[in-house]
């Protein structure tokens, strides 16, 4: 095997296989180094409720046989309402998700070396050219790339990941069966993916049910170990939380988990500081990538990816450069395609999980009150839009929460007030 590639990378999740993907079909010399071992993967990585859309899956060619269930509808819950859109997705089966890519990027001429954990960075004259793996392992490129989730071993020691522990979401979840899911006292969720806004069951964060067809369910909550958490849990764990919703919403009455379908993981909700450096890109969430207001990861995972091998090819065509200025395109292609407004989006989701759960049931009304136009505004960080759904009432909430949470609130400012 050689020792030397045209890109490395470290991690084969959705961005890091995606990533591999699109670069080996351009014909480039791509090694991916994946932790897990290979006849087992992805059991330690099967960790997304991997709940996407219409447009990831065109966009990047996934096919309908990785898919548990389409969905015709996304519902939102609060404590005592809910509301309901139109909206097609897709409830994908995460690991066959994971094992497609793998396997479309070796089609492509992809090399993939499992049991091999990226350690540290390979560094000559202040850029990088290298990844030492499994102890004393090295492997040579002109591209390195780490695409290992929050772990981030290349990105921390390169000091362009700076995740922080206080915008850590953990999140557990089950695949259950027996599940209600047309219950008469809840909204209808055949076919449907629901998320639910609710301090007493996920304290600064939400819980969700994702129908995968007949009585069967995705069944899980995450949240951030913010302020709200703080002041709302008494003592639970996120099992006990879990547990506490299973006992006591009656949908759950008939319902039993799944032996082995347990998932576990974990996300930062913070805008990077920092995404590449000489000879060196972090992608997926790594960075992170993960829209913090909904939580979904794997399209803004997939389109970093694609962003990130666009950079690739540009540097690694005609004269070879890949210094910090031209790899520099995947920052500008990130903060435009990726994620645009990613700092309103925070100040959203911060405000959101500060709400109390009566604000909740408000919220529901005035939703279901407003046309789809603007909610699809407010969804995508208009302030107008945002402002038809905030009321007088608010004040105080809104007067609190600036002074708990400055930073917060400059970093959203600045998307819609640059000069702040």
């Amino acid at each position: 095997m050689t020792d030397h590639f045209d890109v490395v990378i470290a991690g084969a999740g959705p961005a890091g296989a995606q990533c591999a993907r699109d670069l080996a079909a351009r014909d480039y010399d791509v090694l991916v180094l994946e932790t897990e071992n290979e006849d087992e993967f992805p059991r330690q990585s099967n960790k997304s409720t991997a709940g996407t859309f219409p447009g990831m899956m065109g966009s990047f060619g996934i096919p309908d046989d990785v898919v548990m269930q389409f969905t015709d509808d996304v519902v939102l819950e609060s404590p005592s309402s809910h509301f309901t859109q139109s909206q097609p997705g897709a409830v994908l089966e995460f690991a066959e998700f994971k094992r497609f890519l793998v396997r479309e990027g070796r089609e492509r001429g992809a090399e993939y070396r499992f049991d091999s954990r990226a350690t540290a960075p390979i560094t000559e004259n202040g850029s990088v050219v290298g990844v030492r793996y499994d102890g004393d392992e090295e492997v040579r490129a002109d591209v390195v790339v780490d695409a290992t989730g929050p772990a981030a071993p290349l990105a921390k020691q390169l000091g362009v990941s700076d995740l922080e522990r206080e915008n850590q979401a953990i999140g557990i979840e089950w695949e259950m069966e027996g599940v209600d899911v047309n219950h008469p006292d809840y909204a209808d969720l055949t076919d449907a993916m629901m998320l639910r806004l609710d301090h007493d069951l996920a304290p600064g964060g939400y819980s969700w049910i994702f129908h995968t067809g007949g009585d069967t369910a995705k069944v899980g909550l995450c949240y951030i170990q913010n302020e709200k958490y703080h002041s709302n849990t008494d003592g639970m764990s996120i099992d006990g939380y879990l547990e506490h919703w299973l006992e006591s919403d009656p949908r759950f009455a008939d319902a039993e988990k799944l032996e082995g379908k347990q998932h576990r993981g974990s996300a930062h909700i913070q805008p990077p500081s920092q995404l590449s450096t000489d000879g060196f890109l972090a992608i997926g969430d790594t960075v992170p990538s993960i829209d913090p207001l909904w939580g979904e990861g794997i399209h803004k995972g997939m389109k970093s990816a694609r962003a990130a091998a666009v950079a690739i090819d540009h540097c690694l065509t005609g004269t070879v450069d890949t210094s910090a200025e031209e790899l520099g395109i995947y920052d500008d292609l990130w903060h435009r395609d990726v994620a645009p407004d990613a700092g309103v989006r925070l100040l959203m989701t911060h405000l959101l999980y500060y709400a109390p759960n009566e604000r909740y049931d408000r919220l529901m009304r005035d939703i279901n009150d407003i046309d789809i136009e603007t909610l699809a505004a407010a969804n995508g960080g208009s302030v107008r839009a945002i402002a038809k759904l905030l009321h007088r009432e608010d004040l105080p909430m809104l007067r609190d929460f600036a002074r708990e949470n400055p930073d917060v609130v400059k970093v959203g400012l600045k998307d819609v007030v640059p000069f702040v």
